[in-house]
């Protein structure tokens, strides 16, 4: 007879097997702010959508603002040492 424990290896082996030979999913990943972007536009019409700056142009945008705010704190510290502050 074979143990139960012999016949569950032996499942997990065949459902393993069987896993790698299925072939693998051909979907493209999805971009989440590929997706907000689509979705977003989609409720602009048309000849409208290029006067409107998409969610990714506006992401960068506030992250083009918070490097320029480390930048001002940078400069802050400076300041004081390079005499660009009024007495």
């Amino acid at each position: 007879m074979i143990s139960t424990r012999r016949m569950a290896a032996a499942l997990a082996l065949a459902a393993g097997a069987t896993a790698l030979a299925a072939p693998a999913a051909t979907a493209a990943p999805i971009s989440p702010t590929g997706t907000i972007d689509s979705l977003a536009a989609s409720s602009i019409p048309a000849e409208h959508r290029a006067e409107v700056p998409s969610v990714t142009e506006q992401l960068n945008g506030l992250n083009d603002l918070y490097q320029l705010q480390q930048l001002h704190q940078l400069t802050d510290m400076a300041a004081p040492v390079t005499g660009l502050l009024g007495a």
